[in-house]
């Protein structure tokens, strides 16, 4: 069994008992019950000891630590889990790889739907075997874009998402905004979607996503353009023929 193979069936492992929690009729009443709840969510998955038995060489990193040199996994034991403690479907588990501070492996298993991404650096985005491509759309006139936020308590940042919404919305086709990062960046990688970008990204969240849209044909850099890497802390994901256009846009945004 290849490595690629190791790692989807421990994401469906770590996925299924998510699962085994979720229920559609889940509304947490106030704070402390949605804290509980994504507790017991990130306490429930954990692959992390089935990822280390597979790669002992390779770290873990999470989305307080700076990236270093060598092999480490970024895993996200339950991503969307505002998602699963509200009912709603768009929530899972992410498991990518990155050496060097480059990804070279992803997996994310969404158990709604049955739905499994793999990609390899150099072999493809792959959705339940079917290969990914992005949109082949010309221009942002026609474009489906949008963003979302990392994390919670950055006020500049705030006001960065907000004018770039702005802004995308007298240029694009139709803007969205949602959280988490992982499922706008997949809808890219699908052609669903023609570009995503996010301000104050943490790792966990863009790792995986970043190589499906790469590996779908899609091109990856900062919002100013620059190559991106898992040490950056913005990110621009889009269709060949939209990148450009949605770069520009954004370089108007202070």
């Amino acid at each position: 069994m290849s490595l690629i193979d190791d790692v989807t069936r421990i994401a469906t492992d770590a996925a299924d008992r998510l699962l085994a929690v979720w229920s559609p009729d889940a509304r947490p009443a106030d704070r402390q019950q949605m804290i509980e709840a994504a507790e017991r969510n990130e306490n429930l998955s954990r692959p992390q000891a089935a990822l280390a038995a597979l790669r002992p060489d390779a770290a873990f990193i999470d989305e307080e630590e700076p990236p270093g040199q060598g092999a480490y996994w970024v895993v996200d034991n339950a991503e969307g889990s505002v998602n699963h403690v509200h009912g709603l479907t768009e929530w899972g588990v992410s498991i990518a790889l990155v050496e060097d501070g480059e990804t070279v492996l992803a997996v994310f298993r969404q158990p709604i739907g049955d739905l499994t991404y793999t990609a390899r650096r150099g072999h493809g985005a792959w959705l339940n075997g079917r290969e990914l491509t992005v949109s082949a759309k010309q221009g942002l006139d026609i474009g489906v874009v949008g963003t979302g936020q990392a994390e919670a308590g950055q006020a500049g940042t705030y006001e960065r998402i907000g004018r770039s919404i702005t802004t995308m919305l007298d240029q694009a086709l139709l803007v969205r905004a949602t959280v988490p990062s992982t499922f706008p960046m997949l809808l890219v990688a699908a052609g669903h979607m023609d570009a995503f970008w996010q301000y104050g990204t943490v790792l966990p969240g863009v790792a995986a996503g970043a190589l499906m849209v790469a590996e779908a044909g899609g091109v990856v850099t900062t919002v100013d353009g620059r190559p991106w890497t898992a040490r950056e802390d913005t990110i621009l994901l889009a269709a060949p023929g939209v990148h450009g256009p949605v770069r520009d846009a954004l370089a108007t945004v202070a």
